[in-house]
């Protein structure tokens, strides 16, 4: 009997595509999902940075209206994306024992657009405006909670919190609840929608954030040396995991082995990483141990690599330490930005694809590598490659550091 874990569904809506196929089609098209935001509030409140990746197809498009006003926006992209997994996965109600089925949805902000609307509310017209909804709407753990009972999961439905790992984390928190043996089915991933004045208005203040607003589709630029901060965007990934001998015995089809998974933490710093790659390193070593796997089997790493003038290079310093200078690598966030809880999970599905499809998307707008990048980085043009095992990197603020090393089937 096999105890490994595989990936038998996804599902996704990112700046790219309202699912997995239009995302993925687009990436490798070289297309960007990052546009000019023209919302009233950028303009008054006069932000440095006035680019955003909203999402491709909006949740009103795909969800019953009554059942879209009762969710804040990053619980619908967490329906949405889950409902498609769901269905990839050939699954239906009662084809899992409740007891046997868990939900497990990050998210780094959660329902940030509920809490502004209502406060709004309660400061304007008062009380009496206030949805009695508004907790349930603006909890954290809102997205998993709202897909738990959709499907009726009993066997645990939680909600890592972490950042911009938070989706990965997910991912990693399945694989050992799989490996445990405390359920046979796990819809895991990642959800955020947070567009919003605050959080643009922080991340601004923090200097993190592009202001190459009369070039949007140009302005994710990781690991170029012109590039000058993150693009926020929003969206989800789910997977569905399940261990390998229950996948075969319904008859699934199997995208990939998740092999191993590697988290750990830095104790460094609130929002800066380690520049020395030590705790991110220690992730990646611990995906690749778990999952009995050797540096030299790696091909490929797609990176978290936000853009960032920092943490770019730090991230392939720690991709040297734990694996070499071998693997090739690539960044989604050029092509739909950075999805802070989301990242991880839709970054893990492009990482999955890649090895489906022995491919690799280029890092849009990386036209110029920064000398401190040794490794070699897919710009222009997506690269065919015969890939055995790739790793996914999500890193997020606090010092979270989560590895995923997936296996080709």
């Amino acid at each position: 009997m096999s105890n490994d874990i595989v990936i038998t569904g996804l599902g996704a809506t990112t700046p790219l595509g309202g699912d997995v196929a239009t995302t993925w089609d687009a990436m490798l098209a070289g297309k960007s999902g990052v546009s000019t935001l023209d919302a009233d509030w950028v303009t008054a409140f006069d932000l440095p940075t006035r680019i955003a990746a909203r999402l491709a197809v909006e949740p009103s498009e795909v969800l019953p209206r009554v059942e879209a006003r009762r969710l804040d926006r990053c619980e619908q992209v967490a329906v949405v994306a889950s409902r498609q997994a769901w269905a990839d996965a050939g699954l239906d109600s009662g084809s899992v024992d409740p007891e046997r089925l868990a939900v497990i949805i990050g998210t780094g902000i959660g329902g940030a657009n509920t809490l502004l609307a209502q406060d709004d509310l309660l400061e304007g017209p008062g009380l009496r405006k206030v949805s009695p909804l508004t907790v349930p709407m603006l909890m954290p753990n809102g997205p998993a909670a709202h897909v738990g009972i959709e499907l009726k999961a009993q066997a645990g439905v939680h909600a890592p919190v972490s950042a911009c790992a938070s989706g990965a984390e997910a991912i990693a928190w399945a694989y050992r609840m799989l490996k445990a043996g405390e359920a046979d089915v796990i819809v895991a991933g990642g959800a955020e929608a947070a567009i919003a004045g605050i959080t643009m208005a922080g991340f601004c203040q923090a200097r993190t954030m592009s202001t190459k607003n009369d070039e949007p589709t140009k302005a994710s630029r990781p690991f170029d040396i012109h590039r000058d901060g993150f693009v926020l965007g929003e969206g989800s990934g789910i997977m569905v995991l399940e261990r390998e001998d229950h996948a075969k015995a319904r008859g699934a089809k199997i995208y990939a082995k998740l092999a191993g998974v590697g988290t750990s933490s830095d104790g460094y710093h609130i929002t800066a990483p380690d520049p020395e790659g030590a705790g991110q390193a220690r992730a990646i070593a611990t995906a690749l141990r778990t999952g009995e796997l050797d540096p030299a089997d790696i091909g490929h790493v797609n990176c978290h690599a936000t853009s960032t003038s920092v943490g770019d290079v730090t991230e392939t310093v720690a991709i040297r330490k734990a694996i070499g200078e071998h693997p090739i690598l690539t960044a989604p966030k050029g092509s739909f930005g950075h999805l802070l809880g989301a990242a991880g999970a839709v970054e893990a599905i492009v990482t999955v694809l890649s090895l489906r499809d022995s491919v690799i998307p280029a890092t849009l707008n990386l036209e110029e590598l920064d000398p401190g990048v040794v490794h070699d980085v897919v710009a222009g043009e997506p690269r065919k490659v015969d890939l055995k095992a790739a790793v996914n990197d999500s890193f997020g603020f606090g010092g979270h550091n989560v590895a995923l090393a997936f296996a080709a089937v």
